[in-house]
């Protein structure tokens, strides 16, 4: 099942408008340095799939799988703002076992670690290294936290859940 959902994620509608989005800001930023102009974005938007496809398939799939974690993020819907925006902040590091016990969240952070690690082999040679590597991780992390953000305060709205349908 984990499998199956990463691969809906990663074809769902929202994670193009992802890719979009963050090719956009990389091409506002000249990273990495592909130069400018539509071509530019094209490899830019490229990198950026590629780059969220390896981090869907390792951090939602494969480690999940591996280590018996659920990648699922859990919506809280309630309580105050600050407990919701501290729930949404710390997903990223923590996880529901399949044992339904909360664990850190070793594939989300490993699946980060991994996906900026590959990103290695197929971005421009002035922007490899481990530089690129913490960097990407630490941008994919951010990005994490950004989208259960999102999901908690923007997306909760449009998804129906059980026990909340009317």
């Amino acid at each position: 099942m984990k499998f199956k959902l990463a691969l809906k994620v990663s074809v769902d509608p929202v994670t193009a408008a992802g890719v979009f989005l963050v090719a956009s800001a990389k091409q506002a930023g000249n990273s990495p340095n592909f130069g400018q102009g539509w071509g530019a974005f094209g490899e830019r938007a490229g990198v950026t799939a590629v780059d969220g496809f390896s981090d869907i398939m390792i951090g939602g799939a494969i480690l999940p799988s591996l280590l018996h974690q659920d990648p699922r993020y859990f919506y809280q819907g309630t309580g105050t703002t600050s407990s919701r925006v501290r729930h949404a902040m710390f997903s990223p590091f923590v996880a529901k076992g399949d044992n339904g016990k909360w664990q850190p969240n070793y594939s989300s952070l490993g699946g980060d670690l991994a996906s900026s690690a590959l990103a290695d082999l197929y971005y421009p040679t002035s922007n490899r290294g481990a530089g690129l590597v913490f960097g990407n991780f630490a941008i994919q992390t951010a990005e994490r936290i950004g989208a259960s953000l999102a999901q908690e305060f923007l997306f909760g709205k449009f998804t129906r859940r059980s026990g909340h349908m009317k």
